[in-house]
């Protein structure tokens, strides 16, 4: 007796129920990988960015929330409340180098796009920045410089304009593609943006680096005698971002299990219904030899076949969607860090495979029930069936 083909004629016999119940299971899968894939490469992002920002420690005002912790790594637009004195004050403290932030926001062609206010020859030795075109910022100029994914994306070239707050600004140099947010910001000396901007001589943030990193925990402390701010480490950071989007994403996962997990009593459903359906033709092959254990597998073969087709193309979709959808979810600033296309995983063994386990063992413990119910029929009782 062949089994697969008898439960290929079986699952063809009613098509439209055998599709609505790998629909169920085809939209659960897809949800679930395409969430995986996004978030597993949005904390690669994360990590990344955190790594290019550069510093050791940030400082940044007191009482600021996980969701402005997150725009320091993205480079949006953060409220400014260091004044430069604590700057200077905290420059001064042997064995570190300290550089301001002042993020602000404008658009070009109606597209948002980070502004930063920073110390240019300061910047430059911190970053390591190396221009692509053009030269570098030179304190207090009225100019700018824009990082390798501005200039791309807009078509923009050194001695090119462009209006910020209704003052015109030339390009004066475009920075070296770097991978990170940098790509996608423009850059000006602080006290232009300060101006421009009405802040005073505040600043957004700081970005620090220690000369020894087993001092960390001391250089800390001097921070805090020296100023009335907050100071967090490159790892504290890190772990508060990512906590944040774990949550979120494990959220959106389980809502996802969930929904697979309805789909189970779809094929349930399903399974049922054919046990019912078809108790004459349990009862011919049983009367022809079939045992107990056949019957079994015919029917669990059949729940696990919804599970292997359903899994296979809701992977399929999932992966696809995940990298179609990065480009429009980042465009929430939340979620900024999916400006790098990178964060769509695309195929991952690990991910694929476990997606695929998962999808056929929800359908094959489905289908335990209704597969054992089929097999403890007697043939007297399937074959009488009307």
């Amino acid at each position: 007796m062949n089994i697969l083909k008898l439960v290929l004629k079986n699952i063809t016999r009613k098509k439209a129920r055998s599709f609505l119940t790998l629909l169920g299971i085809t939209v659960g899968i897809a949800s679930l990988v395409s969430f995986l894939s996004l978030g597993s490469g949005l904390k690669d992002e994360i990590k990344k960015q955190a790594a290019d920002l550069g510093a050791n420690l940030i400082i940044t005002p007191k009482g600021w929330c996980a969701y402005e912790q997150v725009s320091v790594l993205t480079g949006e637009q953060l409220p400014e409340a260091i004044p430069l004195d604590d700057v200077r004050k905290i420059s001064a403290i042997k064995g570190l180098t300290a550089v301001p932030y002042l993020t602000e926001r404008t658009a070009i062609d109606n597209s948002p796009v980070p502004v930063i206010g920073i110390l240019p020859s300061q910047m430059k030795v911190f970053k390591g920045w190396v221009t692509d075109k053009g030269d570098f910022l030179e304190s207090d100029e009225k100019s700018i410089i824009i990082g390798y994914g501005i200039a791309q994306q807009f078509k923009l070239n050194p001695k090119d304009e462009l209006t910020i707050r209704g003052e015109r600004f030339p390009i004066k140099g475009i920075l070296k593609e770097t991978g990170s947010k940098d790509d996608i910001a423009m850059f000006m000396p602080l006290s232009v943006a300060q101006r421009l901007y009405g802040v005073g001589d505040m600043v957004s943030f700081i970005a620090v680096k220690v000369d020894d990193i087993a001092k960390t925990d001391e250089y800390i402390l001097k921070i805090q005698e020296t100023s009335n701010v907050a100071v967090v480490s490159d790892k504290q950071l890190l772990k508060s971002v990512l906590s944040i989007v774990g949550t979120v994403n494990a959220t959106l996962q389980l809502t996802c299990i969930v929904t697979i997990l309805t789909a189970a009593f779809g094929v349930i459903n399903t399974m049922m219904t054919a046990v019912s359906e078809r108790r004459r033709e349990i009862g011919i092959l049983q009367a022809i030899g079939a045992r107990q254990v056949t019957i079994f597998k015919i029917f669990l073969v059949e729940s696990g076949f919804y599970g292997i087709v359903g899994g296979i193309v809701g992977v399929t979709i999932g992966l696809v969607f995940s990298s179609i959808a990065a480009a429009y979810i980042s465009r929430n600033e939340f979620t900024a860090f999916l400006k790098s296309p990178d964060v769509a995983k695309g195929f991952e063994f690990n991910l694929v495979m476990g997606a695929l386990f998962f999808s056929l063992l929800v359908s094959l413990m489905s289908g335990l029930y209704p597969a054992w119910k089929a097999s403890k029929l007697s043939p007297v009782e399937a074959i009488s069936y009307e």
